[in-house]
């Protein structure tokens, strides 16, 4: 039948019991298949991690223009890692760092939530938040 009208013979779901079959233009089929895929795609939304690095003696003003970036990827829907980087014999103010992440949490609160506590990784000291929803 699907021969006689110039069709292929297609089958739609091949698990249900008895298997489903259709007449139908295969090509059209595949290409419809795709536009509903890229359709899907599109509406989905992948969130980023977006990173801000300090050091132990980030003056206010520089602190207060990294504060307004996080603010910024925060609303945006990304989550933000902050890195403190120890260098030398910084490594014995490790307490200034995490004063640098616990004023972050602080004046970020009301956007965000704290993923991963201030912790050391090597020289560095991260901290993650995410948005609150």
């Amino acid at each position: 039948m699907a021969r006689e009208q110039g069709y292929d013979l297609v089958e739609v779901a091949p698990k249900a019991s008895p298997p489903v079959c259709r007449i139908m233009d295969y090509g059209k089929y595949k290409y419809e298949q795709s536009k509903r895929a890229k359709e899907a795609k599109k509406h989905q939304h992948t969130t980023h991690v977006k990173e801000m690095k300090f050091r132990p003696k980030t003056e206010d003003h520089d602190y207060q223009f990294k504060l307004k970036h996080v603010r910024k990827f925060l609303s945006e829907g990304n989550k933000a890692k902050m890195t403190v980087r120890f260098r030398g014999r910084e490594m014995a103010h490790i307490d200034r760092g995490r004063k640098i992440l616990e004023k972050l949490v602080q004046d970020t609160q009301d956007i965000a939530a704290v993923e991963q506590p201030p912790k050391m990784e090597g020289r560095n000291m991260v901290l993650v938040l995410g948005p609150k929803h």
